[in-house]
């Protein structure tokens, strides 16, 4: 009877061991992680002009403005700089501007028989810079547009770049008699610029052509 004792009494301290051992097993495991940060791109321009008198001659020590009134006389020429700057931080993008002049049944009358051809007034153009690309005639509007593209896509990642004006003055053709100018008495030009970024591009006849479905769907 005693043996018997002594063997259960073995028996539980093995188990006891047993429980002990497993109570302090531990698995092996990693883990890792993975981060996705994404900030989100931007296409920013301004364009402005020099500030002048209504005689077309520089206000100095100005600030560059939106818009200037001009007094009008044949043969006269004034200054207009459209100039446009792509700001800091942009994507790389297609840049162009957009020239609009209204009275173009007036004009086209004043140029006869040509027409209007009015990139003729516009003095310090530089093509190789600007590359003149179509222009567009509204007859219910009764303006002309006149399109013109920078030559390369503009990469402004580190700092603001200011491209070269579109031109840097207007002239009044001196041929303009009073009733010529007195048709044009509501005459205005109206310059434009737009940016698309070139990333997912083609070319930028691909960029302008997905830029007119957007801005006029």
């Amino acid at each position: 009877m005693k043996k018997v004792k002594v063997l259960l009494l073995s028996l539980c301290a093995v188990l006891l061991v047993a429980a002990s051992v497993l109570g302090t097993l531990a698995y092996l495991t990693s883990q890792d992680t993975v981060v996705n940060t994404f900030t989100v791109g931007k296409v920013k321009i301004t364009l402005d002009e020099a500030d002048v008198h209504p005689d077309g001659t520089a206000i100095p020590g100005a600030s560059r403005v939106k818009s200037n009134e001009y007094h009008l006389v044949p043969g006269q020429t004034y200054l207009k700089d459209p100039t446009m700057t792509v700001k800091k931080g942009s994507e790389e993008s297609y840049v162009r501007m957009m020239v609009t002049i209204n009275c173009l049944s007036q004009l086209d009358a004043a140029f006869a028989p040509s027409g209007a051809a009015l990139t003729s007034i516009f003095n310090g153009y530089d093509a190789t810079e600007w590359v003149y690309e179509a222009e567009v005639r509204d007859t219910v509007a009764n303006t002309i547009t006149y399109e013109f593209r920078y030559k390369d896509a503009v990469n402004s990642d580190a700092a603001d770049v200011v491209l070269d004006p579109l031109f840097d003055s207007i002239t009044v053709p001196a041929a303009f008699d009073g009733a010529v100018m007195d048709s044009i008495a509501d005459l205005e030009i109206t310059v434009v610029g737009h940016a698309i970024q070139k990333t997912g591009f083609a070319d930028d006849d691909a960029a302008w052509t997905a830029f007119a479905a957007q801005v006029n769907p």
